[in-house]
């Protein structure tokens, strides 16, 4: 992990491996750049001039032994046009300040960010940093271990104007904290699906007692079975693997305040059951619980940033596999909430565990719940892998989650959630089906699961677009929607 802080030194006398300044287009220089520039004797202007340097957003620069400036090498990178950096394109400068100092095998660098807005632009490159110094490596052998380039980069240190001294430090933990949630979401969704067992998810949450000093309650079928989630445990019929309902409390409200209910799908394999998937990018499948990972590296992140506020995540683990006593198309389930379902298509699994987790959440009592799953190809086809779907029942829910997406280049899009679309999950042998037609199908699996959520505000995000990148370089699980969330609940306060 990156050490980061903060630093007063002028941007010339700082001693570090590096110095990070930004520079716009039209080699316009900032305030950092000039001070390097003026110490320099304009060698810093010299050297943009000779490079044609663009100052556009990624573009960036390393420069070696300019005269006067204590740091041994300077990292230009481009900010553009504006004063002011989008949430975009401050974290897309992050990584490239990163990506350059592990070329460079450098191990400090202070970094100083554009002076309008930069306490934001800090709190993104956090984000763009975390995301160039990520590895994966766990389930590779010695000698593959030994070809991947470990990151040399070890301490950032951030350098802001006066004016930004007294928001800073706030700022820099929770960036920080959601760093590590991401970091830790990602690492919980490349893990394989042999290695990632809805038992390992257990596990992992248990650990957070310890490090993080949550509460976790881990509970197996036969708890699960008290509990009445006959819904939830119609997926597990097929698998060997034990299911797991997981609750993790954080409490750092008041007592008796309504807390704020995370709820992750957390599918560890889906192969789709007796409606079997078809084998091409089967192995994604192991990415069907990354709305569980989302809330454990949510947690996570409130754990270290600490508000004053109830926040609980529940994560609903298991596979759904094919075998003899698999649920099968036509097979009816009684709920947790007591109503039946009538499941068609066993490969519409999500929203069959996330229905009795939602019902659970009603003893809270919550503010508001939010589930998190990649729960539709639909959504996918939809809205590609910009946006996530937001489906909500109160509009001020949604416009906060929107706003917190936003600000952290995190997004979504408001999807309908609309009494109109019910219809079409009407049973004939059940109160419902689990599955309406091919139209609509987002919008139909979010009314599915709103017949679960009567009781308190409530919003759906399906991730399924945005939760992972399948193919290439960057194949891996993302980390989205963490820092939307994190910012989110540190804007309750």
């Amino acid at each position: 992990m990156i050490d980061f802080s903060l630093r007063t030194e002028h941007p010339a006398n700082t001693k570090a491996d590096a110095v990070a300044v930004p520079v716009h287009e039209g080699q316009k220089l900032s305030w950092p750049a000039q001070e390097i520039d003026k110490a320099s004797k304009g060698a810093l202007a010299a050297a943009l001039k000779a490079a044609s340097f663009s100052g556009r957003p990624g573009a960036v620069l390393p420069l070696f032994n300019l005269p006067g400036v204590a740091a041994s090498r300077v990292i230009v990178y481009g900010v553009g046009e504006a004063n002011a950096l989008s949430a975009k394109d401050a974290r897309t400068c992050g990584r490239v300040v990163a990506l350059s100092a592990n070329e460079q095998s450098i191990a400090d660098v202070a970094v100083f960010p554009l002076g309008e807005e930069a306490v934001a632009s800090m709190s993104q490159m956090v984000l763009g940093v975390s995301d160039a110094c990520y590895r994966f490596d766990e389930t590779k052998g010695r000698a593959a271990k030994a070809k991947t380039e470990t990151p040399t980069l070890k301490r950032v240190r951030f350098g802001l104007p006066e004016s930004a001294h007294k928001a800073a430090p706030s700022a820099l933990k929770a960036a920080v904290a959601s760093a590590h949630g991401i970091e830790f979401a990602k690492y919980l969704g490349n893990l394989p699906a042999n290695h990632c067992t809805p038992a390992r998810l257990g596990d992992e949450a248990k650990k957070l007692t310890k490090s993080h000093g949550l509460k976790v309650t881990v509970m197996d079928r036969k708890q699960i079975e008290k509990l009445g989630m006959g819904s939830f445990l119609s997926v597990t019929n097929g698998s060997d693997e034990p299911p797991r309902f997981i609750v993790m409390e954080y409490m750092g409200g008041k007592k008796g305040q309504a807390p704020t209910v995370f709820v992750g799908k957390g599918v560890t394999f889906d192969t789709g059951g007796i409606s079997l998937k078809p084998a091409e990018n089967m192995d994604h499948m192991k990415w069907d619980m990354m709305g569980a990972a989302t809330v454990f590296g949510v947690m996570k992140a409130v754990a270290e940033i600490k508000p004053k506020q109830n926040i609980v995540g529940l994560v609903v683990a298991c596979e759904n596999m094919p075998s003899g006593k698999a649920t099968k198309p036509g097979d009816v389930f009684t709920s947790m909430s007591g109503q039946t379902i009538e499941v068609l298509n066993t490969d519409a699994e999500g929203r069959l565990i996330l229905c009795d987790a939602l019902t659970y959440a009603e003893r809270y009592k919550p503010r508001a719940v939010i589930d998190i799953a990649t729960l539709t190809g639909a959504c996918v086809v939809a809205l590609g892998s910009v946006n996530a779907g937001l489906f909500a029942t109160n509009d001020q829910l949604a416009d906060a989650i929107l706003a917190s997406g936003k600000k952290t280049n995190d997004r979504f899009w408001r999807m309908p959630l609309e009494e109109d679309y019910q219809e079409a999950l009407n049973s004939n042998f059940a109160d419902m089906a689990n599955v309406a037609g091919r139209e609509g199908g987002a919008i139909t699996a979010a009314c599915f699961l709103w017949r679960f959520a009567k009781k308190y505000d409530w919003a759906h995000l399906d991730i399924a677009g945005v939760a992972y990148k399948g193919a290439g370089k960057e194949k891996g699980a993302t980390g989205r929607p963490v820092a939307a969330l994190v910012d989110y609940v540190v804007g309750i306060e």
